[in-house]
């Protein structure tokens, strides 16, 4: 079996200069034994066709790119000309997402013709009823939306607000964000009294946030968004090699706690004070996924 898979990644590799930078980072026994794994698991009717689309998923990551405009813009007359940014940009070979103020998301809805996707900054996890000031993603799916964002600093606690979730609740949204067939992106990061203390004691908090959530980490449906707290508004941003570091601890993490197939096709993104400037080189890391 070994040599059989070997023999198709080489085979791919020779019609793609792509796949051969891939097998020489990632070397062959680890993503032969990887794609056998994942070969053994399904008992696919069709293994070659299979072994092809597994080595495909696993060749690369589509970049992702979003936009949180948090409580903002302060009139809807502002919004128009926000769409239309958004509406002006290709989108052939990355995801885009933006997240409207509550108020908003109705306007926004259905208003992007190149993919973009409306994604609320939050819902709840008990579905329609006498929730206060909540969300549901049965009104989300109901005005065509697909996606939603949550476990956002500011939702969390941070900047002297109220902490509205916990690594708990946020745990049960995801399930039931998943459960009725939408996508999520699942926001982590940690402040500057963490960071301080070294890339081991980041990694270690990372490792909170994601605790109960690594059994739900499907990549088809779930981004992870990093954004250290103490860069979020602040003009501070992590340099591309410090946010790499991180972004490779936390896969090295998923790798571990989920699984390496997982760990390899699932998105994470980068934010904090992110913006043209720095955006090229952030996402030329191999571990920012946008």
């Amino acid at each position: 079996i070994f040599f059989r898979v070997s023999s198709l990644c080489f085979t791919m590799a020779a019609q793609n200069a792509d796949d051969i930078d891939y097998l020489r980072k990632h070397g062959i026994p680890e993503l032969v034994n990887d794609l056998i794994q994942q070969l053994v698991n399904a008992k696919p009717s069709q293994p070659v066709a299979f072994l092809r689309e597994a080595l495909e998923s696993k060749k690369g990551r589509r970049p992702v790119v979003g936009g949180n405009w948090k409580c903002n813009p302060d009139s809807m007359k502002k919004l128009d000309g926000l769409i239309a940014n958004i509406n002006a940009c290709d989108t052939s070979k990355c995801d885009v997402y933006v997240c409207p103020s509550t108020l908003h998301v109705s306007y926004c809805a259905g208003k992007f013709n190149n993919g973009a996707m409306v994604t609320p900054q939050n819902c709840n996890f008990k579905g329609c009823g006498a929730f206060t000031g909540e969300m549901s993603v049965e009104q989300m799916k109901d005005m065509g939306i697909k996606q939603v964002l949550i476990g956002h600093s500011e939702r969390r606690g941070e900047f002297g607000i109220l902490a509205y979730d916990s690594n708990a609740t946020l745990a049960t949204k995801l399930k039931y964000i998943l459960d009725a067939g939408m996508s999520c992106v699942f926001c982590i990061g940690e402040p500057k009294s963490i960071r301080e203390k070294g890339l081991d004691a980041v990694l270690a908090e990372m490792d909170k946030q994601l605790e109960k959530i690594y059994g739900l980490l499907d990549p088809a449906k779930v981004i992870i968004a990093y954004e250290p707290v103490w860069a979020i508004g602040t003009g501070l941003t992590a340099t591309p090699q410090d946010a790499q570091a991180t972004h490779a601890g936390i896969r090295k993490l998923i790798a571990q706690k989920a699984s390496p197939a997982v760990a390899d096709a699932i998105r994470i993104q980068y934010g904090g004070s992110a913006n043209a400037k720095n955006a090229p080189d952030l996402s030329a890391q191999p571990d920012i996924d946008g």
